[in-house]
């Protein structure tokens, strides 16, 4: 590539260094390196298909320059569960039937894990307004809220 730089970053826990172009977006950095689970949707920040994790805030990789996550933590869908060890919010979205078309869910899923590791006790509106950036046509959002729901309320202490 003509004027690559070389960045580094932790990627799902590993650090990685990638080659890459003036202008490019983190979502196409993902995507070119394999990781496809983060999608591309909209391609504006508005969808939230393209929702990653950085430095544990939920950001959309969409519209984020590449060359910002420079030496920071970044954290796709693939490294949240697996067939082996699903994550409970992976877990609680399938039981409570809010996956369907499966387009939007990674960023769904990790829009959530940000927001529930920030605030383990978010509030029904908390988690409302924080999934608002996150657009599904096939469910409706009950399911998804419902799903949340649950994984926060299993969180929380239980009361003597």
């Amino acid at each position: 590539m003509s004027g690559t730089k070389t960045i580094s970053f932790t990627l799902n826990g590993a650090k990685k260094e990638f080659a890459i172009a003036p202008g490019e977006l983190l979502v196409k950095l993902l995507r070119r390196s394999g990781l496809t689970g983060t999608k591309e949707g909209c391609d504006e920040g508005t969808c939230g298909a393209c929702t990653v994790i950085v430095d544990g805030r939920a950001v959309m990789s969409c519209i984020m320059p590449a060359f910002l996550v420079e030496g920071r933590r970044v954290e796709t869908i693939e490294g949240v569960g697996d067939f082996g060890k699903v994550h409970p919010i992976q877990q609680a979205l399938a039981d409570a039937g809010a996956v369907q078309c499966g387009y939007c869910i990674p960023g769904l899923i990790m829009s959530a894990k940000a927001l529930l590791e920030e605030k383990p006790d978010a509030s029904d509106e908390d988690i409302r307004t924080h999934m608002d950036g996150n657009l599904c046509r096939c469910t409706g959002y009950e399911k998804i809220w419902t799903a949340l729901r649950n994984v926060r309320d299993a969180n929380q202490p239980k009361q003597a």
